[in-house]
């Protein structure tokens, strides 16, 4: 066996070790999160997440140094080679929104292709330096993996004369003012300030615009509420975090349907028509006064479980509601009217936009898919019941197509919402946002949307999981009485709280009843939103309203606080957009202080913070980066002073430059907090 051969053995051992460790731990976390949220949080499943993600990294590098042995030993077709990135060349080129990350990427792929073209597919590893700036801006951490790879092939080196070959192979860019090899082998790069300059200058013109994406058709699917129940506390995370996922990505243009998937359909549905026509008999003629749908629903259901004549007729209402009688059809279309309306008062207080599109919807589209998935051959009968699996070789659990007593179930209706979503609304990206018990469960739809031929390639469906709401005492968040929290008295609890706080702040004595109203909702809505969204979504968190209206720290109150303090230091100079403007026509946009810099450049990743959380959908990292601008404000304002006045407190200078600062930083936080779902006010 040639040395090459050898080689190639030994990589590709590693790869199914890596592959074998790689699917224990996704065994592992299915495990854990289907069905049982108590594991959510778990300090073991976020140990697994990680680790995962971690061995995938692994497992790509092998494979791609499997892929070039195996060329070299002419075990592989000749592929095209790679297309040379397209390099920025002059900054006055950038128009708008610029993502440095993915230009640094493009910098240093030609820098190691060119040092090493042997390699397929080196990894081209960027991260953010830190704070410490001695380190720089960025760093390039591409030399150790490229070191591994090139001793699987016995060619000697290390890390440090990886990094220096690499650095000698860098083209000249102008957003890079010097790059250094330090440590064991990592590239520092410095960033050019006259690009953050530039890049400002434009958003102080024109506002903050979204850096260039292709432009993809999204569903997403989140809040998902049953008709004729309040809604409580348990939808208060899938409706935040869904309507921020949809902020972003219409942000970025691409072309959004948000879809509120209603439980508008079943065997309850029997029992409500029935109790309304016992209570309301005359329901198609008036209105009925249903004021509160969930007594309603608790009436209907005590009936149902108590009276057996009750209980058969309830199955006869389902029965003619399912073939389409027009008087049972009218019942159920007003009870699912009354409770949309209650839905949108929720909706309406949370700024939230959603279309809803029901269980109903799809009952036709069931029976297609069903014969589609017969005419493949993917059911199989199991005991009565009509199964799928995921897999040839059956891992796992199966879906349930058809039930034994003929009906369907959420397995079908989710196998036939996803091809309509992909045949209807030829959409190409698929995001359901709900708790981590159902991680599973969407994993499965995957995998049998795939193996049916309704998921093609490029096609993606997403799980965004998210952990559960606790009280104080680390418990699920309940009424005293142990209740669940109902979602409507929790926000109306958050404006009792919010005015408080801001009377206790004296913001009543300064403020209109108007100003005050509103710095009231900002407040009560975004504390709730912030609290959800700067945690780690996979996770549980700890509701309380101490904590998330606290003036200090990464909380919505005192970043609400922090801008409207920004946004008042134009206002006391009594220095208008339009000044500014004619100012930055005569003088410019320049950062000399190294505070000012240090905004600058912080200000510059915005692009880079929204592209990545529009990829993994974790919204925590914009909460992180918006906190990280008030930070580094807070530190720029102490040591620049941007008006200053004499001992009588009358205005002698204006430094517009670091008034410019201050506006385009007020931008960027407006935004970010808008793309949050959280309401700012000029005043508070």
């Amino acid at each position: 066996m040639s040395t090459e051969d050898q080689t190639v053995k030994q990589l590709e051992e590693r790869t199914r070790k890596a592959e074998k460790e790689t699917k224990e731990i996704e065994e592992e976390i299915e495990k854990l999160s289907k069905g049982d949220l108590s594991y959510i949080g778990d300090p073991g499943l976020d140990k697994l997440l990680s680790e995962n993600e971690k061995l995938k990294h692994r497992l790509a590098i092998l494979e791609n140094a499997v892929k070039a042995e195996s060329s070299a030993a002419g075990k592989s077709t000749t592929k095209e080679p790679r297309k040379r990135p397209t390099l920025i060349t002059d900054i006055n080129s950038i128009e708008g929104a610029i993502c440095i990350l993915d230009e640094l990427k493009n910098v240093f792929e030609i820098a190691i292709t060119s040092a090493y073209p042997d390699l397929e597919d080196p990894p081209v590893v960027i991260t953010l330096s830190g704070n410490n700036p001695k380190f720089g801006d960025y760093q390039c951490n591409s030399a150790m993996p490229i070191s591994q790879l090139l001793k699987a092939k016995n060619i000697k080196s290390n890390p440090r004369e990886v990094a220096n070959n690499i650095l000698n192979k860098t083209p000249t860019s102008p957003i890079i003012e010097r790059i250094e090899v330090a440590g064991a082998g990592f590239l520092n790069i410095y960033l050019n300030k006259k690009v953050a300059e530039h890049v400002l200058t434009y958003i102080l013109r024109d506002g903050v615009k979204p850096p260039p994406v292709k432009r993809q058709k999204i569903v997403i699917d989140f809040s998902s509420p049953n008709i004729a129940k309040e809604m409580h506390v348990g939808h208060l995370r899938s409706t935040i975090i869904g309507e921020s996922i949809a902020r972003i990505l219409e942000f970025l243009n691409h072309d959004v349907l948000r879809i509120n998937h209603l439980g508008d359909w079943g065997t309850q549905f029997g029992m409500l028509i029935a109790h309304l026509q016992d209570k309301f008999p005359n329901f198609k003629k008036e209105s009925p006064p249903i004021s509160d749908l969930q007594a309603f629903y608790k009436e209907s259901k005590k009936r149902f479980d108590e009276d057996e004549v009750f209980k058969k007729r309830a199955y006869t209402c389902v029965v003619h509601l399912q073939s389409g009688q027009p008087d049972y059809i009218a019942a159920w279309k007003l009870i699912c009217e009354v409770s949309r309306r209650e839905f949108q008062k929720i909706y309406d207080r949370l700024d939230v936009t959603i279309i809803d599109r029901g269980e109903s919807f799809y009952q036709s589209r069931m029976l297609v898919v069903i014969d589609e998935l017969k005419q493949k051959n993917l059911l199989e009968e199991d005991e009565g019941r009509l199964i799928m699996w995921g897999s040839e070789d059956h891992e796992g659990i199966p879906l349930t197509i058809v039930k034994s007593d003929g009906g369907f179930t959420y397995d079908t209706s989710d196998m036939a919402t996803i091809k309509q979503r992909v045949e209807e609304e030829k959409a190409e990206r698929f995001i359901y946002v709900t708790d981590m018990g159902q991680y599973g469960h969407f994993v499965l739809i995957e995998k049998c949307a795939r193996r049916a031929g309704i998921l093609k390639e490029g096609q993606k469906l997403e799980h965004v999981g998210s952990g559960v709401v606790l009280g104080e005492d680390k418990k699920k968040f309940k009424t005293r009485s142990g209740d669940t929290v109902k979602l409507n008295d929790l926000l109306e609890e958050g404006l009792k709280r919010a005015l408080d706080k801001l009377v206790e702040k004296g913001r009543d004595k300064v403020l209109t009843p108007e100003e005050l109203k509103q710095a009231q909702e900002a407040v009560a809505y975004g504390c709730i939103k912030y609290a959800d969204l700067s945690h780690n979504r996979v996770n549980d968190y700890i509701f309380s309203f101490d904590k998330m209206l606290d003036d200090k720290g990464n909380t919505a109150v005192y970043l609400l606080y922090a801008l409207t303090r920004i946004r008042s230091i134009a206002r006391t100079a009594q220095v208008s957009t339009e000044d500014l403007l004619a100012q930055l026509e005569k003088s410019g946009f320049k950062l000399s202080h190294e505070a000012e810099i240090k905004l600058g450049k912080v200000l510059l990743r915005f692009p880079e913070v929204i592209l990545k959380v529009s990829n993994d959908l974790f919204l925590h990292t914009l909460c992180e980066y918006l906190y990280e601008i008030s930070s580094v404000f807070t530190e720029f304002y102490d040591k620049c002073y941007c008006v200053e006045k004499d001992k009588d407190g009358k205005i002698v200078k204006i430094i517009y430059e670091r008034l410019m600062l201050c506006e385009v930083t007020a931008r960027i936080m407006e935004k970010c907090l808008s793309l949050l779902g959280i309401r700012t006010v000029s005043k508070m």
